[in-house]
């Protein structure tokens, strides 16, 4: 049987179905997936362990046997643990097919299958009785259900149908209590990722603002959280404007609900000045005594900094306030916490909703539509000025006064600043209807709905008419494409110009006039963990785990490099970037295959975890943009990242391989090929060493 899987096609800039191996999304998820992350998680699984150990502990000193509730149980690991500590059965619940499978033989492997039953079901379809998955209800629950919003992966109704229908009242429970926390900031920089800034262009005839319309303004954002590394962003960015906050707890050994709910903390701001965003974590508790606890708090709430665990799979959240507001020190306010079943959101209020009797509000959603069209990176892209200065001084050599312009790019302003600075007619397709609609917005608030002219439809399909019977004189794209997903996606670019060429006039300029991948290789300092095989965790063989992610990046898409925003995952350049390939914008896209073999020599040493891949855009000759490295790191810095971009990163294979010669490698060769039937890269990257 074939299923269909969406893949980024970047000849034609969308995402296209294509029919697959009946396994092959199961085999993405598994190689893409957290669970490598999660076993190299000590301090995640040492704490479990030790919940674990008291929670049977508790139940036997009561004379009652040990029946254990694992929802979610992944490698089940934590129902090993439970065993270990002397549980008498153990009913392990995993959805996912072919991580149920991985489980019953992890299990058997380590010797634990008289005690534990894998259930390849999702908990709400267990039953329990003579006849059901479970002859009676558990004593004790323990799952690892939470996402880095704590309740994004459906924990709360979980719970509640566990309690309701799986385990004992006043069962005990691993983890027994979780608190979130907030703590409100200024910061511009976070700030730029959910608001339009005004963004200024320096013309002949002086200073022009582009201003963002009211509906963006007043609009309330996007609904979700903006999950990142808090730890990489620096002090310096953000102003604390409060003390740590706790804002609900969740008892798991109770009833759980599900429903909404909001919750209210009075304090009074550390500072003056602008109430922007509010940043978020959680802790566990796997006790009743609060003793055995596992926090996601960043380097300035931590207790103990320098025990700080690395994790990809619990991160830090970022809330944006559906307005700016202005808080004085000293001032009493309140800050809101609310949730549904699956999201939370934070509202500051003067006084307590339950005193101002305020009903409860619904979960912010976007009705400006560039939220729904810009992701949180690129709103920080558009609000760069120096991004911006860049493509104006480019502009400046390329323009002239007859120009016709035509600009190509999702919700770009780039058109705008062409008619700033003095192009006598300027076009701009939008492809999709949320971008036309954004765009019309942004120019009827700069009053240049009659300047700049919108044309709706694919640019393979655009006619003379569209043009007004005038050739293209100035080819215009930043380019980015909302549909691309690694860096070299945004060549659809190409295959626009190239389908205009008929419309293109003689001499006609086209910016960028090239672009090129580049490549360096680097070591991390965390990331490599998430592709890294564990081997044993706290005792247990979970080798069967590794073979599965490995078999699974046997798959042709999981051999391609995968994206990651790197300014969050520090890492050191172990050799000098490299130039791999260039792409020509003043020619067509060419109908061969384009190839390039090499080497590239390790300079400093260290472990060599992988080769990240950008895309360098030529605007001019003098003129360049990076999606990647920003400047050359010095042999013990770390590399420098453009903050608005996912970098695309190759993992080598031999990750920790003890296999591997002593010494490390001298270099990396490299095949890279750019297919263009397919818009898409193929790489081989291979460790060479002495000798």
């Amino acid at each position: 049987m074939k299923i269909f899987c969406g893949r980024a096609n970047p000849t034609t800039g969308s995402v296209e179905w294509l029919e697959e191996d009946e396994h092959y999304d199961y085999h993405q998820e598994i190689a893409r997936s957290s669970y490598a992350d999660m076993l190299h998680d000590k301090d995640r699984n040492r704490k479990y362990y030790q919940g674990v150990r008291a929670a049977v502990g508790r139940v036997k000193a009561r004379g009652q046997k040990a029946l254990v509730l694992d929802i979610g149980t992944g490698t089940g690991l934590l129902s090993m643990m439970a065993v270990t500590a002397g549980a008498d059965f153990c009913y392990a619940i995993e959805v996912f097919r072919p991580m149920a499978d991985a489980a019953v033989k992890i299990v058997e492997k380590n010797g634990f299958s008289d005690k534990i039953k894998v259930i390849n079901k999702h908990s709400t379809e267990v039953t329990v009785g003579p006849d059901g998955d479970m002859p009676c209800r558990a004593n004790i629950l323990i799952t690892e259900l939470f996402d880095t919003e704590l309740i994004g992966e459906g924990a709360l109704p979980s719970y509640e149908h566990a309690h309701r229908h799986l385990v004992q009242e006043d069962c005990e429970a691993v983890p027994h209590r979780a608190t979130v926390y907030a703590q409100l900031v200024e910061s511009r920089r976070m700030w730029s990722w959910n608001k339009l800034f005004p963004i200024r262009v320096q013309t002949s005839l002086g200073e022009q603002v582009i201003v963002p319309p009211s509906e963006l303004e007043r609009c309330p954002g996007a609904p979700s959280v903006y999950d990142i590394q808090l730890n990489q962003v620096s002090p310096s960015d953000f102003t604390i404007l409060s003390d740590v906050l706790p804002m609900f707890s969740v008892d798991f050994s109770k009833q759980v609900s599900s429903s909404a709910a909001c919750y209210s903390r009075q304090f009074e701001p550390l500072a003056s000045g602008q109430a922007q965003v509010v940043l978020s974590w959680w802790d566990i508790e796997m006790d009743p005594e609060g003793k055995i606890k596992c926090t996601m708090a960043p380097f300035w709430a931590h207790s103990d900094p320098q025990e700080l665990q690395w994790r990809d799979h619990w991160m830090q959240c970022v809330y944006f306030l559906p307005q700016e507001e202005p808080v004085v020190q000293g001032s009493a306010l309140c800050l809101v916490a609310y949730h549904d079943d699956y999201c939370v959101w934070y509202s500051l209020q003067r006084t307590s909703p339950k005193k101002n009797g305020r009903v409860h509000p619904a979960r912010p959603v976007c009705d400006c539509q560039a939220h729904l069209l810009w992701n949180r990176p690129r709103f920080g892209e558009i609000n760069d000025q120096h991004r911006t200065d860049q493509y104006v001084q480019a502009l400046r050599m390329v323009l002239n006064p007859d120009s016709v312009c035509l600009c190509v790019s999702d919700g770009s302003l780039l058109s705008m600043l062409a008619h700033y600075l003095g192009a006598e007619q300027v076009l701009t397709i939008e492809s999709s209807e949320a971008s036309h609609r954004l765009m019309k917005k942004i120019f009827k608030a700069n009053h240049l709905e009659d300047k700049i002219n919108v044309i709706v439809k694919r640019p393979e399909l655009l006619t003379s008419t569209d043009l007004e019977g005038k050739k293209v004189s100035l080819l215009l794209g930043e380019p980015f494409f909302t549909t691309s997903l690694l860096p070299w996606h945004n060549l659809y670019f190409w295959y626009v110009r190239t389908a205009l060429d008929q419309h293109l006039g003689p001499g006609a300029v086209v910016m960028p006039q090239a672009a090129s991948l580049h490549a360096v290789v680097v070591e991390f300092r965390d990331l490599w963990r998430i592709r890294s095989p564990c081997g044993n965790c706290e005792g247990f063989d979970v080798h069967i785990m590794d073979d599965m992610i490995k078999h699974a990046l046997d798959f042709r898409e999981s051999k391609e490099a995968e994206p990651h925003p790197l300014w969050e995952y520090p890492c050191r350049s172990l050799s000098e970037p490299q130039q791999i390939l260039t792409f020509d914008f003043r020619q067509p896209v060419p109908p061969q295959s384009v190839r390039a073999e090499g080497a590239i020599d390790l300079k400093r040493p260290g472990r060599s975890h992988g080769a990240v891949l950008w895309m360098e855009y030529h605007l001019t000759p003098d003129s360049t943009i990076s999606t990647g490295l920003l400047k050359s790191a010095e042999d013990k810095e770390d590399c420098c990242w453009n903050p608005h971009c996912k970098q695309a990163v190759y993992f080598f294979s031999t990750i920790l391989d003890p296999r591997a010669p002593p010494g490390g490698p001298q270099s990396v060769s490299y095949a890279v090929e750019f297919q263009p039937h397919t818009g898409d890269i193929t790489m081989d990257f291979t460790l060479k060493y002495p000798g």
